[in-house]
């Protein structure tokens, strides 16, 4: 469902644009607060209950001394693999594009989909991977397997299909560290502007904040432009103020609080201990129907491989009509055939 996305103003030439304006992720993938809290718990409450019925359905009972996740937890495991995909990042040394685009793929695709269904651990691998075939730096599946322990390929390609249609096959993101890097030459180019290495501390330090951005919501409520902003604020209030001034958008600082504030307060990394026990509990209320080999799902199989058997009788069916009547190519293309060349 398309969601409108927040009234704060943007505050660079980049979030202005019509290009922004016009893009899938403005018009998409921006939620306020209470969009994203609201989607998530709906999500989760759905999982549940169709969990528990698949475990009724089983063995009567049997759901009652389950521990499900709540939608939180669900968000703190998530969290995890974001680290994850930095490490991975590293590892393989895949540039900023690759690791930022893989984030938001994994952050999206839980906006669909909840963790007891899709555990995170293989969509992980599945979202970066992706991404590195959608910012073009493509790697072999081989290569990239081969330095994962304990992943082959199918751990990646069984999910890719899934991960794309999450993604509504909308793979361009528009990034916080590009309106950075913006901001920074705009900066360099000012009278009085600071030297250039006092300025490149100054835009490492703030590329550290956007880094940590990751770990929030902030990229599904604001602009890029606006988080590049309020990331230079936390690195050096006076030259954020600095530029502001210089493209008349004070009151840019004032909207770029908030998130400053969801960035320090958000942007941790989650207990490992506390995770280990989230993980926990997953194994024991994972969705049965995608635990290959379970009860439900062999059931789920034999049902949908029944319904696929139906529909290939009927479309068998339909052409032995279609032959016994002396048209072999159905009513609708014979149609069309007939159709003149000026109809």
């Amino acid at each position: 469902m398309q969601q409108q996305p927040p009234t704060s103003p943007d505050v660079s030439s980049a979030a202005k644009s019509p290009l922004f304006q016009s893009s899938t992720q403005y018009r998409n993938w921006r939620f306020s607060v209470e969009q994203l809290k609201a989607t998530r718990a709906a999500l989760n409450q759905a999982s549940v209950a169709a969990i528990r019925n698949t475990f009724e359905s089983d063995s009567p009972g049997s759901s009652s001394d389950v521990h499900f996740l709540d939608a939180n937890e669900e968000h703190l495991l998530v969290k995890l693999y974001i680290i994850k995909i930095s490490q991975l990042c590293g590892h393989f040394r895949f540039p900023e594009e690759v690791e930022a685009t893989g984030i938001t793929y994994l952050k999206r695709f839980y906006l669909k989909n909840t963790v007891m269904d899709w555990h995170p651990k293989n969509v992980m691998l599945t979202a970066l991977y992706l991404a590195t075939k959608t910012t073009n730096h493509p790697i072999s599946l081989e290569s990239y397997t081969a330095n994962i322990p304990r992943t082959n390929a199918s751990d990646v390609l069984d999910l890719e299909f899934l991960v794309a249609q999450s993604l509504a096959f909308e793979f361009a993101v528009w990034h916080a560290h590009r309106a950075l890097w913006g901001i920074w030459l705009d900066i360099q180019d000012l009278p009085q502007a600071p030297p250039h290495e006092e300025l490149q501390r100054i835009h490492d330090t703030a590329m550290q904040h956007i880094r940590t951005s990751r770990l929030t919501d902030v990229e599904l409520i604001y602009p890029p432009s606006q988080i590049a902003l309020a990331c230079l604020s936390l690195a050096h209030p006076e030259i954020a103020a600095f530029w502001a001034r210089s493209k008349n958008a004070d009151t840019a600082l004032e909207a770029i609080e908030s998130i400053k504030r969801t960035i320090t307060r958000d942007g941790d990394t989650p207990s490992v201990d506390v995770v280990r026990e989230i993980d926990r509990h997953l194994k024991i209320c994972k969705n049965p129907e995608k635990v290959v080999g379970s009860k439900a799902y062999l059931a789920k199989r034999a049902r949908e491989e029944k319904e696929a058997e139906l529909k290939r009788k009927k479309k068998a069916e339909n052409v032995r009509k279609a032959t016994e009547q002396g048209n072999p190519f159905g009513e609708v293309l014979v149609g069309q055939a007939n159709l003149d060349d000026d109809d």
